[in-house]
C-alpha cells in the first residue's frame, strides 16, 4: 500500500506545493486534503495517513500558532523532514472582472498578513475575508462569492481564473517553512547538517531557569536556530519554551543536552531529528565534535575503571 500525505487543502496551496517538492516523495504517494493543520494532524494521529505536512513559519509573519500548538500540547507527533516553499501570490478573479469592479478580496490571514501593503494601496476601498486556505479563497471566488482571491498562481488556474496582479507580496522573497510529521518511529538517520525541535517546559517558581537552559546548550557549543514560546493554559505566567538547535539526538553532545534538560527542567518533549532543508550546520569547534565528545568519555570510563 502506498504511502498516504495529509496537507492542508484543497489543491492549490502552498502546502501542496512544498508536499511536492519533498525530495523522496514516493511516485505512488496519495494526497488526502484536509480542511486546517488541526485536521492534519488528526488524519496521521488516527491512522487515516502516514504523514502530514503542516506550516511551521514564515519569514515574514514568524511562526504558525496553530502548528506549534498542536506539536506541543497534541498528542505526540514527529517531525522527519522540513522543506522550504518560496511564497509569491497573484491577485485573481473571475474572466471578465477589472481592477475596478473588486469590493471583496478573500484569501488565508496569513497571506492578507503578506500582501496587506499592496491591498491597501490598489485596493484601499475593498473588504477582506478571511478563508480557510488560499486554494479555498480561489474556489469561492469561482462560485461567486466574493470578487477576488489572493493565492498561488496553480491555485488561480486550478479555477479557471483571470491574474489581475502578479508578485503583489509586500515583501520580496518571502519563503515558508513546512515539517512533514508522522507517529512516533524511527528517527531519521544523522546527515551531518541536521536540525533538532524540542520543547521544554519551565517551572514557574525556578528563577533564572531559561538561562540555565540557554547555559546547557552554550555550553556544548548547539547553536540555537529557534525559540519560540507559548502558554502553559493552565497556569498564568508559566510558558512552553519551544527550541530548535543545529545537530541531530545521535550526535553526543546534542544527546547529552537534551538528558541534561530532561533532569533540570519539569518536562521535556522531544519533537524531532531531522535533515535541514536551508544551509549547511555551522562548522564545530573541536573541543564539541564527537571524536571529542567520545575521547572524553573515554577518559572518564578510564577513571572510573581506576586505571588514571
Amino acid at each position: 500500500m502506498s504511502d498516504r500525505y495529509a496537507y492542508l487543502g484543497p489543491a492549490g496551496t502552498f502546502t501542496q506545493q512544498g508536499l511536492l517538492s519533498l525530495p523522496d516523495l514516493p511516485p505512488d504517494a496519495q494526497f488526502v486534503p484536509c480542511s486546517g493543520v488541526p485536521a492534519v494532524c488528526a488524519a496521521v494521529r488516527a491512522g487515516d495517513a502516514d504523514f502530514g505536512l503542516i506550516p511551521m513559519e514564515n519569514s515574514v509573519e514568524g511562526p504558525v500558532p496553530t502548528t506549534t500548538d498542536e506539536l506541543v500540547l497534541g498528542e505526540p507527533l514527529l517531525v522527519v523532514r522540513e522543506v522550504f516553499v518560496n511564497v509569491t501570490f497573484v491577485l485573481c478573479a473571475r474572466p471578465g472582472t477589472t481592477m475596478q469592479d473588486v469590493r471583496t478580496v478573500s484569501t488565508h490571514p496569513h497571506g492578507h498578513a503578506q500582501v496587506r501593503g499592496w491591498l491597501d494601496t490598489h485596493l484601499p476601498a475593498a473588504q477582506y475575508v478571511a478563508a480557510p486556505s488560499t486554494s479555498e479563497a480561489a474556489g469561492m471566488v469561482a462560485a461567486g462569492q466574493y470578487d477576488a482571491a489572493v493565492c498561488a498562481e496553480i491555485a488561480a488556474q486550478n479555477h479557471s481564473l483571470e491574474v489581475l496582479a502578479a508578485g503583489i507580496e509586500d515583501s520580496a522573497g518571502a519563503v515558508t517553512r513546512f515539517a512533514l510529521v508522522s507517529l512516533p518511529a524511527a528517527l531519521p538517520e544523522p546527515t551531518g547538517n541536521d536540525r533538532t525541535t524540542f520543547v521544554v517546559h519551565i517551572a514557574q517558581e525556578r528563577h533564572g531557569a531559561l538561562n540555565g537552559v540557554l547555559t546547557e546548550l552554550a555550553a556544548r557549543s548547539i547553536n540555537l536556530t529557534r525559540i519560540e514560546s507559548r502558554p502553559w493554559r493552565e497556569r498564568i505566567g508559566e510558558y512552553h519554551f519551544i527550541l530548535e538547535c543545529e545537530g541531530h539526538v545521535a550526535d553526543p553532545r546534542v544527546g547529552e543536552a537534551l538528558a541534561s534538560l530532561r533532569r533540570i527542567c519539569a518536562d521535556v518533549r522531544f519533537i524531532g531529528s531531522y535533515p535541514r532543508a536551508d544551509r549547511q550546520n555551522e562548522d564545530l569547534p573541536h573541543f564539541a565534535t564527537d571524536k571529542a565528545f567520545h575521547a572524553a568519555q573515554g577518559w572518564l570510563a578510564k577513571i572510573r575503571k581506576g586505571e588514571v
